[in-house]
């Protein structure tokens, strides 16, 4: 079928935003990748330790995620308002709330880092490499919550290429960090995972000192942060806020608490499971952070759209980002089964791990087109739509009573392969992918937040 020049209008200016947001998204993703990948040529305890201690980034990734997902639906809509104090209104509550939740965390990770690792596992080497790698790494986690913000903001008003470039500077850091401190080059010493750990934190202040440079010194920035405006705390405004950002919080965090409980069933396989999830988590991540740029660009058009009062070419646009996500998952599924070997090499395995790793991938391959027509549909139109509520109760109850159970059941009681139990989660996908559409079809999820 042709698609008609208004589609592919469109379509042109969803993906031209999208693309820095996903090369953007890559790059971040690429810390957490080449940490795993250079430390991981320490053997496979040390893949396992990083990949342990990782899970707690992941849920804190996901806290971050909620808040900035809050603050991205109200940066949009008053951008689409032409609101620049709104917008400075939203950065200074994000940021304050972001900075005491990721500050309390990173005490407790630094202080009583065994707490953490044992909930995963018992192995003692495990459990030292892990303590390690969390005691040098807990200061960053306020660092990128801050970065996060900033990150949001600029995308939300349209500025996708000053992420983009900071990213780019940040991983550069990064690996030239690991390089040198982990293997102790030249005048180096050589660190091993506190040598990641630290080389992480490095890169994370720096970025952050780049947001705060570019932001501050661009007088038109509407993302540049005002005493006046960013710290002045609205109640009505305020209660909004929290009203809107809350589910996405509780959202993703819960969202995220189910992977890791995904992982704690696989893991349940063998230590040969352990070391292959951690693998196939850090290259699905590299490849879904494509199809999660995608659904981003969508939601910032959405937001605008309404935030402007143009909500007769939301269902438009709707219309399109969906069928258009289901090309992408495709494309992205495509791009697992041809390039997963090549990743998957780079990392000092065995055979074993290797072929648990791969036979793997290709199931959450055979997933995606589902799994990118879902993240488009609730991160890129319900949510921004302002429709947090359903995409809470949405999400929560397709993972915690369908995906969760599956996953327990199928390890401990049907004895299922790792590739296997993959393939089972997957009717999670399917469920969420039928409520999904027929909200979007009432067309109740489109709520202009900002109008008073």
């Amino acid at each position: 079928m042709k698609i008609p020049t208004n589609n592919i209008s469109i379509l042109k200016k969803i993906i031209t935003l999208a693309l820095p947001i996903m090369l953007q998204a890559f790059l971040v993703n690429g810390v957490s990748f080449v940490d795993t990948l250079m430390i991981g040529q320490l053997g496979a305890d040390s893949i396992a330790a990083i990949g342990v201690a990782a899970q707690l980034f992941f849920i804190i990734t996901m806290l971050l995620n909620g808040i900035a997902a809050g603050a991205g639906i109200f940066i949009s809509q008053y951008w689409g308002a032409k609101n620049n104090k709104g917008i400075q209104r939203v950065l200074g509550i994000s940021i304050s709330f972001t900075i005491l939740c990721t500050g309390i965390i990173a005490i407790y990770t630094t202080i009583f880092p065994q707490t953490i690792m044992k909930l995963f596992t018992h192995e003692t080497a495990i459990i030292e490499g892990g303590n390690t790698y969390l005691r040098f790494v807990g200061f960053s986690y306020v660092l990128t919550g801050i970065s996060f913000m900033y990150g949001v903001g600029l995308r939300s008003t349209n500025d996708t290429k000053t992420p983009l470039r900071i990213s780019l500077i940040s991983l550069s850091v990064d690996v030239v960090g690991n390089y040198l401190l982990i293997f102790g080059i030249g005048i180096f010493p050589e660190l091993g995972i506190a040598g990641g750990a630290i080389s992480t934190s490095l890169s994370r202040l720096v970025e952050l000192c780049l947001f705060i440079i570019v932001t501050n010194k661009r007088k038109d920035c509407p993302i540049r942060f005002s005493l006046k405006n960013s710290l002045k705390f609205d109640k009505r405004f305020s209660k909004k806020f929290f009203k809107t950002t809350t589910p996405v919080i509780i959202n993703d965090i819960f969202w995220g608490l189910g992977f890791v409980c995904y992982r704690i069933a696989y893991a349940k396989i063998g230590t040969e499971a352990l070391a292959a999830v951690q693998i196939i988590a850090t290259i699905e991540n590299l490849f879904l952070i494509l199809i999660q740029g995608y659904a981003g660009a969508v939601a910032i058009i959405i937001g605008q759209l309404i935030g402007a009062n143009k909500e007769h070419e939301v269902q438009i646009y709707s219309s399109i980002s969906l069928r258009f996500s289901i090309f992408t998952g495709v494309l992205v599924g495509l791009l697992i089964v041809l390039i997963s070997p090549i990743f998957v090499s780079l990392f000092n395995i065995d055979e074993t791990v290797y072929q648990l790793s791969i036979k793997s991938l290709i199931m959450i391959a055979f997933q995606l087109p589902l799994v990118s027509f879902n993240i488009a549909a609730i991160v890129g139109l319900l949510r921004a739509g302002g429709d947090t509520k359903y995409t809470m109760y949405l999400e929560l109850t397709t993972i915690w009573i369908v995906g969760v159970p599956l996953a327990f059941i199928g390890v401990l009681f049907w004895h299922l392969s790792l590739p296997q139990a993959y393939l089972l989660v997957g009717i999670e996908e399917l469920l969420k992918t039928i409520l999904a559409m027929q909200r979007i079809k009432s067309g109740k999820y489109i709520h202009n937040l900002i109008r008073k």
